[in-house]
């Protein structure tokens, strides 16, 4: 019976091997059949492609996954391996092993096979141990006590995990086990050290087994987190989840374990001395030694291991720790933040990996085991981006892990409602918005406004809550008793906190010390009450290197309201450590980092967070399984990120199997995190030189011909007191469409399984009067201010009706957007400026002029400072009786076209191309401030005589955005008519030529006897 391919993409037990897997096409696509037989190692990722496909051409959109092809193309005369076969192979050995019944025939301890007889059969009361964690603990006992025994079936695995070692990491024996986020490497760990311990108290002199063990994570986080494998820790999974047999729990605490991240090999300093006391002690002599040795250095990290000799290490998230070779010639040539990152990625590992060397040294190791969803080099190893750790043994990939049902399936974009994108926006959101985001963290950054996120972030952040909140309302109908949780991964602290802003609320203070609480835009995510005040247990946590530094971290109302599991986190500190000190001294950064880390979990002190903004503290080793929304808002530049940064919402909220004995399908719906790209770095190869050209004023044979304009640096407008009138025009029209500001319906999708559409079908319920009502107050409260720069509060009454008006005839919502998203202060803007533009335009006729304002030190400026080089190829020599300038450098061969016809006409006296000549034109598009360069200024005789020429700014343009119709609009009410107004710039106008076709004769309709008439038509006042 075939099994339906999207109500059930589920397949197999996840306490049994897998029998069954979805096949694959060539391009790593399901084709729907599935096969009766279980998934080889081929290292694929699965995440669908984009439904649009273009070109085949190569570009960084259409670089095949890294993780796809593991084989000949990363080997090379030093390494050369094989590794799916490798881990195939080893995978059919530890299968046929598995299935002898006879526990004699193991060919290990008895202890050992009284472990794996309980992983295997007992009958837990909680959740038993998953097939893929048994299958990773199995491959290090079968390699431990096995391979020795069984000749050349177990020297080939041996032999190649110390040749792979040796050119890798020379003295250091690592084996890594790969296994899916989500599926449960921190129990993996536990019965490597039950088994480890268990033996080593029954067969002290054996060197396989030891009961010390040094536990290494890249992060605090990390480290708190695997405490549960400390045996006297009061959730310890040794005792939690039945992982040791009652008679053998006793031997567990003779185990000694650390946990510690890399960070804590650096030696310290132990003699604080300034540079010029530092030079005065050395003298003549050898540098003055104020670090740690190596043997303080252990002290002070491992001290309850100093006393064992030949100890385990478990790395985990071991793809930090590798030893480095050689840059590539990639990575040689990489710049900007992919060499800030490289650098970044070498000093860690360089860290990580000569302190496990020194503790080696210094006290003996038997194995380090490597433990990762990714054991792939980074960037800046020396090795291939992607490349797997050739000591990998065993994996348990995602797509083995979805088709158990032992994580939740991730859906990304795959299509949307924007025409012409390859990939869906919310695919890679970051190339959308990078512009538009603060380059610095909070402590380099200041004035940032979380109203100035990017449109197409806002649409994000709606579209994916409002999925969320359906969720929400699913969780509640069914009692869960916690929420599920939405998470947002940022790139700089800066972000991180205008997204947090943005989403909970927070206090804004004006320039006289007034506060006043702006309500986070969610309801489902404010930390404030309906009035102002501050939830006593926030639902939106901000977490990241600033949150943990700054003092106020915690709210004292939080303090108060939790103190209960306060009170049981401060317990649970006694019962694990001992010291009684350490609990009663708990910071605020002790207690952000338990409330993150017990997210999801009922009467801890993270049961009432719904949304975690983060930097990087989410990227890798955070915990919870109520996820089930996750939005990237930074660059991934690779498939190593992406995978870490999923992973933290595929960890399974509920383990209850059902009537067939399968889990149940969970989903997981993510924007924002490109998973299918790979930004592959691109040596630049040598390029043909070109020609370069001096382009200049050519005096003093053109004098005659200079052309002068005004340097404008903006416009001052008088706004009436009484009656408002307005005159409405094509150019009054607002647009709002997907493409401006962000898809409005997106269909997510996994590999496999259902499907889910993220609309902004929920924002319709705005009420019109309420649009109304804010936009009008956004006017008067930041455009419409008085010489002392108070908000003109008596004009919000003549104001409203305008606003209303405008709304009903001017704003034209496409594609599913709606009138609530003018609630986005870049939205909010360009509806501002529409408005008072046609207010301005009806003032003019009333005689209220508007006047440009010109630099006061550099109010004019002159073709005779045209002066600069340029290797561009597309260029006109101009005609030396009509343009001032030698070449016309061009953007287009319709300008080229252009020049040919200013110049064959007999009413034009003079022209010039704007480029290099420093013409530009002030304008605001959504309340930021821009430069606009006009394409040309041609003087043109229109019948006022060769002392008043007419000074035409024109503008060849064929696509018009919204960008085009700003650009027109401040012509024609602002910079036109205020230089006029100024009447000592001589008479300018402004017109487009729109038909590209055409533009020889739409120039001759524009400069013929009609002037005036015409340009009315086309573009602008004479």
């Amino acid at each position: 019976m075939s099994i339906p391919f999207f109500d059930h993409p589920i397949l197999n037990s996840p306490y049994q091997p897998p029998s069954r897997h979805w096949e694959l096409d060539d391009t790593g696509q399901p084709t729907q059949r599935v096969e009766t037989t279980r998934r080889p190692a081929k290292f694929v990722t699965p995440i669908p492609k984009p439904k649009k496909r273009g070109s085949k051409k190569k570009g960084p959109a259409n670089e095949e996954m890294l993780f796809d092809e593991v084989g000949a193309d990363i080997s090379t005369e030093e390494l050369n391996y094989d590794l799916t076969q490798t881990i195939n192979s080893l995978r059919h050995q530890v299968g046929e092993w598995r299935a002898l019944e006879n526990p004699t025939d193991w060919k290990v301890t008895p202890e050992t096979a009284r472990l794996l007889q309980h992983w295997r059969t007992h009958p837990f009361h909680n959740q038993r141990p998953f097939f893929a964690q048994i299958e990773a603990v199995e491959t290090i006992i079968w390699l431990t006590e096995v391979a020795p025994q069984v000749g050349k079936r177990g020297e080939v695995f041996l032999d190649h995990l110390h040749a792979a070692n040796e050119q890798a990491n020379p003295g250091l024996a690592r084996l890594a086990l790969k296994l899916a986020t989500g599926a449960g490497k921190t129990t993996v760990m536990a019965m490597v050290i039950a088994w480890q311990t268990i033996n080593a108290i029954r067969y002290r002199g054996s060197k396989k087994f030891t009961r010390g063990f040094l536990i290494v994570t890249p992060g605090i986080t990390i480290k708190d987190r695997l405490r549960v494998l400390q045996p006297n820790d009061p959730d310890s999974y040794y005792l939690s989840r039945e992982l040791v047999p009652t008679e053998l729990l006793a031997d567990l605490g003779k185990a000694k374990i650390v946990i510690t991240n890399y960070h804590a090999f650096k030696l310290r300093e132990t003699l604080e001395v300034s540079k010029g006391t530092r030079s005065l002690l050395k003298g003549r002599g050898d540098d003055l030694l104020t670090t740690e040795t190596e043997g303080q250095m252990l002290q002070r990290v491992v001290p309850d291991l100093m006393g064992i000799k030949n100890i385990m290490v478990l790395n985990d998230e071991a793809h930090h720790c590798y030893q480095e070779r050689p840059l590539t010639a990639e990575e040689e040539s990489l710049k900007g933040d992919d060499r800030k990152e490289a650098d970044e990625n070498n000093e860690a590992a360089r860290l990580w990996i000569n302190g496990l060397a020194v503790v080696g040294r210094q006290l003996g190791l038997t194995r380090i085991v490597d433990l990762s969803a990714t054991p792939f080099f980074l960037k800046g190893s020396g090795y291939r981006e992607g490349t797997l750790f050739p000591w990998t043994m065993s994996d348990f990939s995602l797509m083995d892990a979805i088709e158990c049902g032992i994580v939740k399936l991730p859906r990304v974009p795959v299509s949307d409602n924007i025409v012409g994108n390859e990939m869906p926006m919310f695919r890679n959101l970051w190339e959308h918005i990078r512009d538009k985001m603060p380059k610095k963290g909070r402590g380099q950054t200041s004035d940032l406004n979380p109203d100035d996120l990017p449109p197409p972030l806002m649409t994000a952040l709606e579209a994916l809550y409002g999925h969320y909140k359906l969720s929400f309302d699913v969780w509640q109908d069914a009692k869960m008793g916690v929420d599920p949780c939405f998470i947002v991964v940022c790139n700089n602290t800066s972000a991180s906190k205008l997204v947090y802003d943005y989403i909970s609320g927070y206090v804004r203070t004006d320039e006289n010390g007034a506060e006043t609480t702006v309500f986070g835009r969610f309801d489902l995510f404010r930390n404030h009450d309906e009035h102002g005040n501050p939830l006593p247990r926030p639902r939106t946590l901000l977490i990241d290197s600033e949150q943990l530094e700054s003092g106020d971290a915690l709210d004292d109302q939080f303090r108060k309201f939790a103190a209960p599991e306060i009170e049981q986190y401060r317990r649970d500190v006694i019962e694990r450590t001992g010291d009684s000190q350490k609990a009663d001294s708990l910071t605020d950064a002790d207690i952000l980092r338990e409330v993150m880390n017990t997210v999801g979990k009922k009467g801890k002190l993270g049961e009432s967070i719904r949304c975690v903004v983060s930097v990087s503290m989410l990227t890798e080793g955070w915990d919870t399984n109520t996820v089930t929304h996750v939005l990237g808002v930074r660059a991934f530049g690779t498939q190593l990120l992406c995978e870490q940064v999923i992973g933290r919402a595929l960890r399974r909220q509920s383990y209850e199997l059902n009537e067939e004995g399968l889990f149940n399908v969970e989903y997981a719906d993510v924007l924002g995190i490109p998973f299918d790209f790979t930004a592959k770095p691109v040596i630049s190869k040598p390029v043909k030189p070109r020609e370069t050209i001096h382009v200049k004023a050519v005096n003093p044979e053109r004098q005659a011909l200079e052309i002068r304009f005004p340097n404008v640096k903006g416009y001052r407008v008088e706004l009436p007191n009484e009656e408002l009138r307005y005159r409405f025009s094509d150019a009054s029209v607002l647009n709002l469409t997907p493409a401006e500001v962000g898809a409005t319906s997106t269909q997510n999708s996994g590999i496999i399984g259902e499907m889910a559409n993220l609309t902004l079908e929920h924002t319709g319920d705005v009420r019109p009067s309420q649009v109304i009502f804010a936009l009008t107050a956004y006017i008067v409260q930041h455009h419409w201010r008085d010489t002392d720069d108070n908000p003109r509060v008596n004009l919000f009454g003549k104001l409203k009706p305008v606003v209303r008006q405008w709304i009903e005839t001017c704003l034209k919502c496409s594609g599913g957007t709606h009138p609530a998203q003018l609630r986005y202060k870049y939205l909010a803007n360009q509806a501002a400026e529409k408005i008072i533009a046609a207010i301005t335009l009806a003032e003019m006729a009333q005689e209220r002029p508007v006047l440009a304002v010109v630099d006061p030190y550099n109010p004019e400026g002159s073709t005779n400072h045209v002066n600069f080089t340029t290797s561009k190829t597309l260029r006109w020599e101009a005609d030396s009786t009509k343009c001032p300038i030698n070449w016309a450098i061009l953007d287009s061969e319709w300008e080229g076209e252009f020049c040919r016809v200013v110049e064959q006409h007999p009413r034009v006296r003079a022209y010039v191309k704007n480029q290099g000549l420093g013409f530009e034109v002030p304008y605001v598009m959504g309340g930021e401030s821009h430069r606009y360069l006009p394409d040309f200024i041609v003087l043109v005789e229109d019948g006022h005589g060769e002392d008043d020429l007419l000074h035409l700014v024109v503008e060849i343009k064929g696509y018009r955005g919204e960008d085009a119709v700003v650009k027109r609009q401040t012509m024609d009410t602002y910079w036109i008519p205020g230089v006029n107004n100024l009447k000592r710039y001589g008479r300018w106008a402004f017109v487009e030529l729109k038909d590209l076709y055409d533009i020889g004769a739409d120039f001759a309709a524009v400069v013929g006897p009609s002037t005036t008439k015409v340009l009315d038509s086309l573009g602008g006042p004479a």
